[in-house]
């Protein structure tokens, strides 16, 4: 029996605060730009089996009961007791939480106190930008408050995170730009936004990048599977190879997030450079049932010690169930079958299941 008693979930967001509702549950769990169609439901997807099966145990149901009386139950306990069960239930005993879509979901301390674990928080770079912009009134004062705020985050963050795939693609030139560049862009940007404009040029961009390179911080990049509408193949983790060679000896870490459909490729670049991890958290959300199948690919290529599990969940406890479930019994699968078949021993399995579950991500993240 491979076991993987603590695990650390590198990458994930807090969760909602609010009692949902059937359809706004269902939207969490297929992130697709409309309802599902006529007379289905986004229960019926891989992420919606695997809250059937291992959800409804934890408040007291039994799997694969009906998504009526499961969210009923759930109504019954209440928002913040079911929250707790579940994450309780979860077996993560560590959370990295993004807290730039804060909102109505929690944050670090409340996911700390909730789960009965550590948390601690992720920085998402192009919001921070955001705000810095909201109240600067000049294109000087924005940069020099730009670079203080990145550092002065890196005092308390343990990685930053970047969506800038997901704002304008990875196809990004992969050097530094210059001075007047980064002033150009910044007056553009400046000029023509509102209070509260997302950020999506591509020189501020990769401005943001190089400034948290030289943070020293592991830098956290969103590929693969983004947002509802965006065309996936702008994010496929392969256009990161010259950013990756050009921020290699430079003592920054790069962890591509998700990576999904694109996870060899990931993992072909975690394998090709020394500062590169790749994430497991939505090959096996997102594939469910199929998990192993997707895992035993990620590790076709990658080496073991540069592998980091984490939930990716957002909003709803039940993803970081569901993300620690899978992610053990698709381990234990995988790796039960090469010990089995004599190809690996048990005590290689293990060690190896505990570098993946949490070994690797407390010396990437210096976290325990």
């Amino acid at each position: 029996m491979i076991e993987t008693p603590s695990l650390v979930d590198q990458y994930c967001h807090g969760v909602l605060r609010t009692e949902l509702g059937l359809g706004t549950f269902e939207a969490h769990l297929a992130r697709g730009e409309g309802p599902p169609a006529a007379g289905t439901t986004f229960f019926d997807t891989q992420t919606g089996f695997a809250v059937r099966r291992w959800c409804p145990p934890l408040l007291g149901l039994e799997p694969h009961c009906p998504p009526a009386r499961y969210l009923a139950r759930r109504r019954e306990l209440g928002v913040l007791e079911a929250g707790r069960r579940l994450l309780r239930g979860s077996g993560i005993t560590t959370y990295l939480v993004d807290t730039g879509l804060l909102g109505d979901l929690t944050g670090p301390g409340e996911m700390a106190s909730t789960g009965a674990a550590r948390a601690h928080e992720i920085v998402r770079l192009e919001p921070l930008a955001e705000q810095v912009a909201d109240t600067s009134g000049t294109v000087e004062s924005f940069l020099a408050n730009l670079a203080e705020s990145v550092h002065g985050a890196a005092a308390s963050a343990v990685a930053f995170t970047s969506v800038a795939g997901l704002r304008h693609g990875l196809a990004l030139a992969p050097e530094p730009p210059g001075p007047g560049e980064v002033r150009g862009a910044a007056g553009r940007w400046l000029a023509g936004r509102r209070v509260g404009g997302e950020l999506s040029d591509p020189v501020l961009l990769r401005h943001l990048l190089w400034i948290a390179v030289a943070s020293g911080l592991p830098l956290q990049l969103h590929a693969g599977l983004g947002e509802p509408g965006l065309r996936i193949d702008r994010n496929d983790p392969v256009l990161l190879t010259d950013f990756a060679r050009a921020t290699a000896g430079l003592g920054t870490d790069l962890v591509l997030l998700h990576g999904y459909p694109y996870h060899r490729h990931a993992a072909h670049l975690a394998g090709v450079f020394p500062h590169v991890y790749a994430d497991l958290g939505a090959a096996l959300v997102r594939t469910g049932a199929r998990a192993s199948a997707v895992l035993s690919e990620i590790l076709e290529l990658a080496p073991f010690g540069k592998l980091l599990f984490s939930s990716g969940a957002h909003g709803l406890p039940e993803l970081h169930v569901v993300g620690a479930r899978l992610f053990r019994e698709a381990l234990a699968k995988v790796l039960g079958t090469w010990v089995a078949e004599g190809a690996w021993s048990l005590s290689d399995a293990q060690r190896v299941a505990g570098l993946i579950a949490a070994g690797n991500a407390r010396r990437v993240y210096g976290v325990e």
